[in-house]
């Protein structure tokens, strides 16, 4: 069953002096996928850029680029729309034996935006290292499948970190992160992310929006009232790629609205740029996402 969902993300910046100037590049517009359908949506920006360009990444994620050349003393980014998820969870498990995965990731030539080679090495955020490559490696065994592989590492994690929205900043490498065994679903994403390229697992980022309600009986999920991270892992040919939420312990279902994906949070963050300007600045993120109704099968 699919679900509806209405979503309304906000992030609103206030300097203490009027910034001069600024260009900023936003992915807040969820994707289109097989299991996801952007039904309505816009990107706006208070006050409106004085240069505006919408387009895609190398990975095909949405971008807004945008440009003031006034003096700004604040800037609000909305994302307003509606989003039909249809994600079907993984029931079986498709994937070969983990001793295979570094063959069967040899085996793929492509290096489409799709290629899990894009996502075995090093990346911007995310580099070898070896407390994180060792605690993978105790992890797991040679006769798991990939996807149990996947799972594991997950569930490790989990036990292992503590979700702390006071232990660590944006720019945090995931070894601090887990040196403290703290941290936020960026950490908790990151982290897992280094851990399964570190057995020959390719593995991503995902941004996106987490659902808020808990079902009855349930506790709240982590992570709730800001955007939300999780993990894409290549689990071979016959898998494919899965999702699965660290912070949550939880594969990534119609809970889960998928806005970018990328090696890292440098290749998804939600608002980059710069601003001329000085003296502090606060920022602010607020998020609604509300189940309208579950959507019509089709």
């Amino acid at each position: 069953m699919s679900t509806l969902y209405d979503i309304k993300l906000k992030i609103s910046y206030r300097y203490e002096y009027p910034a001069a100037a600024g260009r900023s590049l936003l992915r807040i517009m969820p994707l289109n996928l097989p299991d996801q359908q952007l039904i309505s949506g816009a990107v706006s920006c208070d006050p409106p850029g004085d240069f505006r360009r919408d387009s895609t990444d190398f990975f095909g994620n949405r971008t807004t680029e945008l440009a003031h050349d006034r003096p700004l003393s604040r800037i609000t980014f909305r994302f307003d729309g509606r989003v039909r998820r249809s994600a079907d969870l993984v029931s079986f498990d498709l994937s070969r034996g983990l001793s295979a995965i570094r063959q069967e990731t040899d085996a793929i030539r492509s290096i489409d935006p799709t290629s899990p080679h894009h996502f075995l090495g090093p990346s911007e955020r995310v580099t070898p290292g070896a407390e994180i490559s060792d605690f993978a490696r105790d992890t797991v065994r040679s006769d798991m499948s990939t996807l149990a592989a996947v799972q594991a590492i997950a569930h490790a994690l989990h036990r292992t970190m503590k979700f702390d929205p006071e232990s660590t900043e944006v720019s945090t490498n995931p070894f601090d992160a887990f040196r403290k065994r703290r941290g936020v679903c960026q950490d908790f994403t990151h982290i897992m992310i280094a851990a399964l390229r570190a057995v020959d697992i390719p593995a991503g980022y995902v941004s996106g929006f987490i659902r808020t309600i808990p079902p009855e009986g349930k506790e709240r999920l982590e992570g709730a009232d800001a955007m939300h991270a999780w993990v894409r892992a290549w689990c071979g040919a016959d898998a494919g790629w899965v999702q699965i939420d660290p912070t949550n312990d939880m594969m990534a279902g119609n809970d889960h609205v998928i806005v970018a994906i990328g090696r890292d949070y440098a290749d998804v963050s939600p608002v980059k740029g710069s601003m001329r300007a000085f003296g502090r600045q606060t920022t602010r993120h607020e998020v609604d996402m509300v189940s309208v109704s579950p959507a019509p099968a089709r």
